[in-house]
């Protein structure tokens, strides 16, 4: 008589799910892996997509590709709509329910826009492949429409970006749309000048990069100012529409504007029938279980875990693959009868970089800016990612951009025909492809996993 191994469900194939499968390797367990794409993404360096310095190729990766080595794991590409607890079944939307023994939830965030949920229309925020290319997309069909525009007016709108949040996404994507502007504007357009390129960074709070310490925020809004981005601090944004940004007692007018100003974390808390945080996010004990159901564990952005000095386990990358590892480790040991030891977050620092040749990074015990920085940032960044085949096209690709200035992905997709009317009627009549594409996803994403 065979018996059955004891089944581990992941659902989300991103860092801290990819972490637990490849940690429950050598477990004498079944695993099933859910997630709604087939890919996982390197997010950290998603904002190099939308600025053209990268190829999606070279930040996500198929997760079948990555676990073909692993013989006790499978994959399902599926929409998770729910978690029915006393059957211990996971609800797919298009599938029968998947059994479980242990649970791993690791669906991690989505935009929050504070109430508004219809500015997402127009300020579309960076989570995934599809919302990458779509931005990058409109910053350079902005560029292409204000070549034709002979209105002055209408031209400083087209060539004027604004990014909403001055975290490590916004300053990175400020930063970066300055560089790509300005590369693709020098001897490409005949009647723009790298001059005529305006980037608006607005910030509800006081200073850039938040959660970084005061002296390393202060190096980044003096480095963001040289490059040439306006920074606009202590203003809230008010509205949002095809027109421009009202912050403030000011309106800028701008037909590209990014959301990068915050993140809710996806349903697990409405799945579990359970009260989230103000985000979203599942408070979870010391061995990321959710209370009185120590066998499923929540993990990455959308857990609440607090460390022993009393501040929370930061939303990234690093931690999400701590938890993950942990989680493994913690189902292994409950198997064997033991008691798991409290999750300990290792704090590895506090990245950001804010041009080609300038970052912050916090060691905690020492602190980094400048040229030094920028090339740590880099290195960091190449060590976490996955293949050997990435590293060296994506340092290839950073080497090509800091010795020229050139970037290798300038690529306007879905039809480049469309270039030629005008911008709101190109978003209009495309809407349909990223509705399909990005847009549902995101609906779903609301309710969905």
């Amino acid at each position: 008589m065979t018996t059955r191994r004891h089944r581990v469900v992941i659902v989300g194939g991103g860092f801290g799910g990819l972490a637990a499968a490849k940690a429950l390797a050598r477990v004498g367990v079944e695993i099933v892996l859910i997630d709604r794409r087939n890919h996982h993404l390197f997010q950290p360096l998603l904002y190099q997509v939308a600025t053209a310095a990268l190829s999606p190729s070279e930040v996500a990766w198929p997760i079948r590709h990555l676990l073909r080595h692993q013989n006790n794991v499978r994959v399902l590409m599926g929409t998770v709509i729910g978690i029915d607890i006393e059957q211990r079944h996971v609800l797919l939307e298009d599938g029968e329910p998947e059994p479980f023994d242990s649970l791993v939830l690791a669906t991690g965030a989505q935009h929050a826009y504070f109430g508004h949920n219809e500015w997402e229309r127009f300020a579309p925020g960076l989570k995934t492949v599809e919302d990458a290319t779509a931005i990058r997309r409109k910053l350079l069909l902005a560029l292409e429409a204000a070549e034709r525009e002979i209105d002055p007016d209408r031209r400083r709108a087209l060539l004027t970006f604004a990014i909403i949040g001055a975290g490590p996404t916004g300053v990175e994507m400020a930063g970066a749309i300055i560089e790509l502007g300005r590369a693709s504007i020098r001897g490409q357009f005949n009647s723009l000048e790298p001059s005529d390129l305006r980037v608006v960074l607005i910030e509800g709070g006081e200073r850039v990069l938040p959660n970084f310490a005061p002296d390393l925020s202060d190096y980044a809004l003096a480095a963001l100012r040289r490059m040439g981005v306006e920074v606009e601090l202590g203003q809230m944004v008010s509205a949002v529409d095809a027109e421009g940004v009202n912050y403030g007692e000011r309106r800028l007018a701008t037909h590209t504007v990014v959301w990068a100003a915050g993140v809710a974390a996806s349903p697990v808390a409405k799945w579990l029938g359970i009260e989230g945080d103000r985000a979203g996010r599942v408070t979870v004990g010391p061995d990321l279980s959710v209370a009185g159901l120590d066998n499923i564990y929540v993990i990455g952005d959308v857990a609440s875990v607090m460390q022993d000095n009393g501040k929370p386990v930061p939303g990234v990358a690093p931690a999400a693959k701590q938890e993950g590892k942990y989680v493994a480790h913690a189902i292994e040991q409950k198997l064997n009868g033991q008691t798991p030891d409290p999750f300990r977050y290792k704090h590895a620092g506090d990245l950001a970089t804010i041009g080609k040749s300038s970052a912050v990074i916090d060691f905690g015990f020492t602190k980094v800016t400048g040229w030094l920085a920028w090339w740590l940032w880099g290195f960091a960044h190449i060590y976490f990612l996955i293949e050997t085949r990435t590293r060296i096209f994506i340092t290839m690709s950073w080497l090509w951009i800091y010795l020229t200035g050139q970037r290798s992905a300038r690529l306007i997709t879905h039809g480049d025909a469309t270039c030629a009317r005008p911008l709101e009627e190109v978003d209009e009549n495309q809407r349909s492809e990223t509705t399909t594409v990005s847009g549902l996803a995101s609906r779903r994403s609301r309710n969905q996993i």
